[in-house]
């Protein structure tokens, strides 16, 4: 028997053209990463938004990243030294909570669009069965195990560990790695790669081709931030809910729904929508839909009889919701074009250009002598640095002729940082007065840093400085975006090596050895 050929359905424009949520995770997308010229130049934002948390999963440490992760900066918060940085941040997540919900999820996350459209591509798919059910739990696992109880063991041992970022997050390997060694001005960053790098490596691979064959992959089993504002669904103010007087619990929005809902707007709700079009009676709609959104396009009430006058109605509906995505669309433009303008021409502050490549001053000076600048054989700048504790003494590299000098940028949360200085400080007392050690870090402000110094490094024979404002100093003499970073210098002030990460002992007495001729 021979099957009647269906007529080719002819496709519109309008089919081609992204949906309205489609368009709001494309702007969100770009809002979240609007320092674009971090692409370019392969440096981290590191300006005052930077203290914000997008709402969705977006790694710190991408080159376009224009605020912070709120799950790193909920691991870093409660490993943090600073007793407020915890309120701080469950603030501002039970704030997105209330909130959104997981319409976060849907709408604005960054690393839920990546997936979305790498499911797209067109291979057999993997539907919800009772074990995808089962395995949504898995996150809830996630969020407490990696995203709480490791970061406070390791903050009572003063050795943070975001172990969310670290272990397993493929946002942070592929928009923060991928993004800064895909270009060619970190090529030194890739001497710092290892095993950890390997593991995440192939850990995001398998993410990505989950999310191929499995909608949502990563969001539905593993990701915590989820898990977390599933917690506020029922009371987020924006959201969907079931209308349950015209409900009659047929099923065809839960069996509709590609997450592993129980019921529409439940803890793996993520607000998308599209359970709407679904149900026969028109009972799902949006939280608030009376006072702030227009009425669906898809459905009309039974209140309306007539049919004309329905027609009517909803061409009316129709072109006040394209008139309002119109006016979105072009309020958004205006907000992201704002944005990147603020972050690609204001910024931040500029540091301080290192001082023109110059011979050393004086009779002796050859057209062979050594200049200024950031690589072996150059010499080194110098800057004045204010010692912590010091009574406002300060420190120079430059007034240290005659002993090797080690200079050592550091951050408090920097677990690599941390491991490495009690070698530092060992080596520190070994060698004596023939070499100084300086640590320098970024994130002390004059007031907190002493207090902090002396709680954690009493025994230490090493000086504590901070860096100028704006990590003038780190950047004058080449750092890049990664912590920690060491300069050693000669006795006769010229740089014999350089390292971005950590550097072992092993590492470190070489190079004192050929500092110290």
């Amino acid at each position: 028997m021979k099957h009647e050929m269906q007529p080719k359905k002819k496709r519109h424009l309008r089919d081609l053209l992204p949906t309205k949520r489609r368009l709001i995770q494309l702007y969100a997308a770009l809002l979240f990463n609007a320092n674009l010229k971090g692409f370019a130049n392969g440096r981290i934002y590191l300006g005052g938004a930077k203290n914000l948390c997008a709402p969705g999963l977006n790694c710190y440490s991408c080159p376009g990243a224009s605020a912070a992760c709120p799950i790193g900066a909920l691991q870093n918060a409660l490993a943090s030294s600073q007793t407020r940085a915890p309120y701080y941040v469950l603030g501002i997540l039970a704030l997105y909570g209330i909130l959104f919900g997981r319409w976060i999820c849907g709408f604005l996350c960054p690393f839920g669009l990546i997936q979305e459209l790498l499911h797209k591509i067109p291979t057999p798919k993997l539907k919800k069965n009772r074990i995808t059910r089962v395995l949504s739990y898995l996150k809830y696992v996630i969020l407490a195990v990696f995203c709480i109880i490791l970061p406070l063991i390791y903050a009572f041992r003063k050795f943070p560990l975001p172990a969310f970022c670290k272990y397993i997050c493929p946002a942070g390997t592929l928009e923060g790695a991928m993004g800064l060694l895909s270009n060619r001005l970190n090529e030194s960053m890739l001497g710092m790669l290892g095993p950890l790098f390997t593991w995440k490596f192939v850990l995001m691979v398998g993410f990505v081709l989950g999310a191929v064959f499995i909608y949502r992959f990563f969001c539905r089993f593993f990701c915590p931030l989820g898990a977390l504002y599933g917690f506020f669904n029922r009371i987020a103010l924006i959201g969907v809910r079931v209308e349950q007087p015209r409900c009659v619990d047929c099923g065809l929005c839960v069996a509709h729904c590609k997450m592993d809902v129980y019921r529409v707007g439940d803890h793996e709700c993520i607000s998308c929508g599209e359970c709407m079009g679904v149900c026969p009676t028109k009972a799902i709609e949006w939280k608030g839909s009376k006072f702030v959104l227009p009425a669906n396009e898809i459905g009309e009430t039974s209140s309306v009889a007539d049919s004309a006058a329905r027609e009517a109605r909803n061409a009316r509906i129709t072109k006040r919701n394209r008139i309002l995505k119109i006016a979105v669309g072009v309020l958004m433009a205006a907000v992201l074009a704002g944005v990147m303008i603020y972050y690609n021409v204001i910024d931040r502050a500029p540091v301080a250009e290192p001082p023109a490549q110059q011979p050393p001053v004086g009779d002796a000076a050859t057209p062979d002598d050594p200049v200024y600048g950031t690589q072996v054989g150059n010499l080194c700048y110098g800057a004045d640095i204010e010692i912590i504790g010091g009574e406002g003494a300060t420190f120079n590299v430059e007034q240290q002729r005659g002993k090797a000098v080690v200079l050592n940028f550091w951050y408090t949360t920097c677990g690599p940082c941390l491991q490495e200085l009690p070698h530092f400080d060992a080596l520190a007392k070994e060698y004596g007065d023939r070499v100084v050690m300086m640590a320098m870090c970024a994130e002390f402000d004059a007031a907190e840093a002493p207090a902090f110094v002396a709680e954690n490094f009493a025994s230490y024979s090493m000086l504590f400085g901070l860096d100028l404002p704006g990590e003038a100093y780190y950047n004058r003499l080449g750092g890049r975006d990664a912590y920690p970073f060491t300069v050693v210098v000669g006795t006769d002030g010229v740089i014999v090596a350089t390292k971005q990460g950590p550097m072992s002992e092993s590492e470190l007495r070489t190079a004192l050895d050929l500092a110290l001729g």
